[in-house]
C-alpha cells in the first residue's frame, strides 16, 4: 500500500508544479503584452551547461619597500619595477640600488588565463661564466700572444742573420741600430761589462776600438770582438723568442667554471583574451655551497613581455645573479597583466571552477573579511555581452540603474529611479542583470536584501 501512496504523492506534486508553471507562464505572457516593443534583441545566456570558467590558484602579491612604506607593484618596464606613489607611476630600477621586496602568497580567482606549453627551466651558466666562452676567450688571447711572439722571433732571427751575413758589408754592422733604448739593449750592454758603451748606431763598441765602417775591410768589421759578441747575443735572443712561441698556443687565465650561476627559462604562451601589458615574475629558492643546513635564499626576477593573444608567443630569458654551483630548491613562474595576476596551467594549487562555484568562493571570502560591516550590495562578477561596449559608445544604457539584490547576491529587478518605483522592462538590460552576481548587502556582517546602483559604463568585474 505504501508504493501506490508514494506514487500518488509524486503525481500530485508533479501536477502542482505543472499548474504553477502554467500560471507563471500566463502571468509572464500578460506582462509581456503590456511591455512596449523594443528593437534590441534579448541577450540569451545558455544555462544548460556549466563549463569551468574560472581558476582559483595560489598567486603572489609583490610590494616594494621605499622609505619604510610598502607600494604594490603594478607593472614592469624592462626589468624595473613600477609602483604608484602619490598618484603617479614611478619606475624603480634594481640596478641603481638594492631593492627590498615583500612577497605575499595569496589565493586568487581569475577568469582570464594563460596557457603555457613547452615550459623548460634548467640551471645554466651566465655568459661570462660559461666554460665555452672562457675557452674561446683563452684561445683568442693565446692566438694573439702567439702571433706577437712569432713576429718577435722572426725579428730577432732576421737581425741575427743580417749581422752574420758578410755579403751585406757595413749593413750587417748597422743591424740592431733601431734598438738603442729597449730593455734588451740595456741587458746586452750589461753583458759586455760596465766599460762597454753604445754608439749612436745602436751597436756596442769596446774601449779604444776605432772602426770606420765605410773604409775598413769587411772581415775586420765582422771579426772584431764587439761584432762577434753582438751576433752571439742576437742568436740567443732569436732562439729564446722561438722557444717562447712554442708556448704561445696555450690558453691563459681561468678556463674551468666554478659551477652554474644562472637559470635558462623558455616556454610558449597564448591567451584567449588580448594581454596588452603582460610581464613575468619568477621566484627562485636556492642554497649555496656554503649554506648552513636549513638556510635557503631567494632571488626575484622580473621581465616585461610583448603582447600575448590567441597566437603562440615564444618567450625565452636567462636569469643571472646566482652564486656559482648553487642548488635549486624551488622555482615559481607568475604572469601578470597591468598589475593583475593571471592563472596559468603551471600555477601552484590550481583548481578550476564553474561560474557558480567561483561566485560562492567570492561570497565566502567577502563575508569572511567583513564580519561586522554594514555595506550596500556591489557588482562582483558576470559575463557581459560582447556588443555592450559598442552600445555604450553610442550613448545607450549610459544612465545609472538600481537593482534589487537578494541576500544570496542575485540581481532580481532593475529600476530607473533610486526609489525603485519605475521598473526597467528592457529585455536586453534584464538579461544583463540576471547574468550579474553581486556581493550581497551586509547588516553588521550578515547578508540581507539590498539595492545596488549599477552603471554599465563604469562596471569593472
Amino acid at each position: 500500500m505504501k508504493i501506490p501512496s508514494l506514487a500518488r504523492l509524486v503525481a500530485s506534486l508533479f501536477a502542482s508544479v505543472l499548474t504553477a508553471a502554467a500560471q507563471d507562464a500566463g502571468a509572464a505572457k500578460s506582462d509581456l503584452s503590456r511591455t512596449p516593443a523594443t528593437h534590441m534583441a534579448p541577450y540569451n545566456v545558455d544555462e544548460t551547461v556549466s563549463p569551468k570558467t574560472h581558476t582559483l590558484f595560489m598567486g603572489a602579491d609583490v610590494d616594494l619597500s621605499l622609505d619604510r612604506d610598502l607600494y604594490r607593484v603594478h607593472d614592469v618596464v624592462g626589468s624595473s619595477w613600477v609602483v604608484d606613489i602619490g598618484g603617479r607611476d614611478r619606475v624603480i630600477s634594481a640596478k641603481e640600488a638594492p631593492q627590498h621586496l615583500k612577497i605575499t602568497p595569496s589565493l586568487k580567482l581569475t577568469e582570464a588565463s594563460v596557457t603555457i606549453t613547452g615550459f623548460v627551466r634548467m640551471q645554466s651558466y651566465s655568459f661570462d661564466n660559461d666554460p665555452s666562452v672562457r675557452l674561446t676567450r683563452g684561445l683568442n688571447q693565446s692566438a694573439v700572444s702567439n702571433i706577437d711572439l712569432q713576429a718577435r722571433a722572426n725579428d730577432f732571427q732576421a737581425r741575427a742573420d743580417t749581422m752574420g751575413n758578410h755579403a751585406l758589408g757595413g749593413a750587417g754592422f748597422l743591424a740592431g741600430s733601431d734598438d738603442q733604448f729597449s730593455s734588451q739593449a740595456l741587458i746586452t750592454a750589461a753583458n759586455h761589462g760596465a766599460s762597454a758603451s753604445t754608439s749612436t748606431t745602436g751597436t756596442n763598441v769596446l774601449p779604444d776600438m776605432k772602426i770606420d765602417i765605410f773604409h775598413s775591410a769587411a772581415p775586420y768589421i765582422f771579426n772584431n770582438p764587439t761584432q762577434i759578441a753582438n751576433t752571439q747575443v742576437a742568436q740567443v735572443q732569436a732562439r729564446t723568442a722561438a722557444d717562447q712561441t712554442l708556448n704561445g698556443n696555450e690558453p691563459t687565465g681561468k678556463i674551468v667554471s666554478g659551477g652554474m650561476d644562472a637559470i635558462d627559462v623558455s616556454f610558449d604562451a597564448r591567451s584567449p583574451k588580448l594581454l596588452r601589458d603582460p610581464y613575468v615574475i619568477t621566484m627562485t629558492k636556492f642554497r649555496t655551497k656554503t649554506s648552513k643546513p636549513g638556510v635557503v635564499q631567494n632571488l626575484i626576477y622580473a621581465k616585461s613581455l610583448d603582447a600575448i593573444d590567441e597566437h603562440v608567443s615564444h618567450i625565452h630569458f636567462t636569469e643571472e645573479g646566482f652564486p656559482e654551483g648553487y642548488e635549486l630548491i624551488d622555482f615559481q613562474l607568475h604572469i601578470y597583466n597591468r598589475g593583475v595576476e593571471l592563472a596559468t596551467n603551471v600555477a601552484q594549487d590550481r583548481v578550476e571552477l564553474t561560474r557558480d562555484e567561483a561566485f560562492e568562493y567570492v561570497k565566502m571570502e567577502y563575508l569572511g573579511t567583513h564580519t561586522k560591516d554594514t555595506l550596500p550590495p556591489a557588482p562582483a562578477m558576470g559575463k557581459l555581452p560582447p556588443e555592450l561596449p559598442s552600445l555604450l559608445a553610442e550613448g545607450k544604457y549610459a544612465k545609472t540603474y538600481y537593482v534589487k539584490v537578494s541576500r544570496d547576491g542575485y540581481g532580481e529587478v532593475a529600476f530607473s529611479d533610486e526609489s525603485c518605483r519605475n521598473e526597467v522592462r528592457d529585455p536586453y538590460l534584464k538579461a544583463i542583470v540576471r547574468n550579474l552576481r553581486f556581493k550581497p548587502a551586509l547588516d553588521h556582517g550578515k547578508p540581507v536584501d539590498g539595492i545596488a546602483s549599477l552603471s554599465l559604463s563604469k562596471l569593472q568585474i
